[in-house]
């Protein structure tokens, strides 16, 4: 089995505490963390939680399992951490740690990663203009992403991550909408062995424009990029009213509903089995999957926490991993 990275994002969020609870569960050998050692310690002493530290020289260097040991490849915090209060200042670290994971699995190295949660806005106070790990995961690889959460009941896909609404039209064009149905096309075969896969596409107004009358991108740009990746024989309809995309039908018959932006989609998935929800990040030549919450500041150190999409997190993550071997 191949080896997974974890990074734990925000270091005064809930990351380092995500990290001291999964080693309760005992993990095997293959889950590595890249962080700062001290976090989880200090966490540890806070939720008074008994862990193992084992500190990797190099990704190469033995890993144990169980017994609640942490296999730690360090990199150090940029200044002290405090638990609950962000601080721009280790803005770097974060970053460095996502590289790190995303740099060993582009060597193949490891098999995939699993990110914790980052905060945007700190990042950016500490000068970093990123929208989000998707983006910044795809500068790294140079290429294009796609955003897609998914638990066991559905697959959810943007078109449009971070994009404040007022620009999201500028983001809808034919050319940038077949390069994003092509790879939720592939990536559903390669990493998920969905021999044909089923695309549902949904407008982007009201009604999917209401012919016109709530707006033309609906019939001027989706619907004839729907036509045309069907005449490329891929399984695909649309566009169809959001509000109505995800009745129980089109959850059961479509493998992936492709909505327009981050608002349309995400909201109906979190209600569906928000614990159970992972993010996983599709056009990349690497596996990096992630929970789907954020950093719970309120929640740091009361022990308060549900692991449970962290390790849906880890699983799907080695699933697709030993899927690509």
């Amino acid at each position: 089995m191949k080896i997974i990275a974890v990074t734990l994002g925000e270091p005064a969020g809930i990351g380092p505490d995500l990290g001291v609870l999964l080693a309760q569960k005992n993990l095997s050998k293959n889950i590595i963390f890249i962080a700062d050692p001290d976090l989880l310690q200090i966490s540890a002493k806070i939720l008074k939680k008994s862990i193992k530290i084992n500190i990797l020289k190099n990704i190469s260097s033995k890993t144990i399992a169980g017994n609640k040991t942490i296999n730690v490849l360090p990199i150090k915090l940029n200044t002290k951490n405090k638990p609950g209060k962000l601080n721009p200042k280790n803005s770097a670290y974060v970053l460095d740690t996502i590289r790190a994971a995303a740099e060993l699995c582009i060597t193949g190295e490891i098999g995939a990663m699993v990110t914790g949660p980052i905060s945007k806005s700190v990042l950016n106070k500490g000068g970093y203009k990123i929208s989000g790990h998707t983006e910044f995961l795809a500068d790294i690889c140079k290429t294009k992403s796609v955003m897609m959460l998914m638990n066991s009941y559905m697959k959810v896909g943007l078109h449009t991550t971070h994009v404040p609404l007022e620009y999201v039209k500028d983001y809808i064009t034919q050319k940038s909408l077949i390069e994003t149905i092509n790879i939720v096309h592939k990536d559903l075969i390669n990493k998920f062995k969905i021999k044909k896969p089923k695309i549902l596409v949904t407008g982007l107004n009201p009604h999917a424009g209401e012919d016109g009358v709530l707006g033309s991108q609906d019939d001027d740009i989706i619907k004839p990029v729907v036509l045309k990746m069907q005449k490329k024989k891929i399984y695909i309809d649309g566009p169809v009213p959001a509000d109505t995309a995800f009745l129980k039908k089109n959850v059961e018959k479509y493998d992936i509903i492709l909505t327009m932006y981050h608002d349309q989609g995400l909201p109906v998935i979190k209600f569906n089995n928000f614990k159970k929800t992972v993010n996983v990040t599709l056009g990349l030549p690497i596996t990096r999957v992630s929970v789907d919450h954020g950093t719970a500041l309120d929640l740091v150190g009361t022990g308060n926490i549900d692991i449970s999409s962290f390790l849906e997190a880890i699983k799907v993550a080695k699933s697709i991993s030993n899927a690509k071997t």
